[in-house]
């Protein structure tokens, strides 16, 4: 979608970021799904996370909170994943939830090298991020409408 690489080019000027991925997320399913990526050889598009009961999700997907780690450890702590983001040389993440009516649709996630991201940073990406509150329901509502097909 245009709005996912328009937003992607935003807060990489404003914010500044090495990879950018944006999810969608099933609340029903406590599940996400990357619907955007800027290295889709590392982290492809469709690519799927369990998120239930983590620190994480609660803070992200339940309370509407930034997360942000600013240094690897912080990464370890919170991503299963965290090999891959620290072997890129990535040490600093923020995720901003996007949500609609009180209701987290997905993420937009941007991580950089160690130390980079502020306080000043989360309040950036939640303005930004609230620009892909349209899609985000619209890919919820096609998603849910495969399913329902099968």
């Amino acid at each position: 979608m245009e709005i996912f690489r328009a937003v992607h080019a935003l807060a990489a000027s404003a914010i500044g970021l090495s990879l950018f991925t944006i999810m969608s997320y099933d609340a029903q399913r406590e599940e996400v799904e990357r619907v955007y990526t800027n290295m889709p050889d590392v982290y492809p598009i469709g690519g799927r996370k369990r998120k239930r009961g983590t620190a994480w999700a609660n803070q992200v997907l339940q309370d509407l909170k930034p997360f942000r780690a600013e240094t690897t450890q912080g990464i370890r702590e919170a991503f299963d994943d965290h090999a891959v983001m620290t072997g890129m040389g990535l040490g600093s993440i923020l995720n901003i939830p996007v949500a609609y009516d009180g209701v987290c649709v997905g993420t937009m996630n941007m991580t950089h090298k160690e130390g980079w991201y502020t306080g000043r940073h989360e309040e950036m990406g939640v303005l930004i991020g609230a620009f892909l509150a349209p899609a985000l329901i619209q890919c919820n509502m096609m998603h849910a409408d495969s399913v329902a097909r099968l």
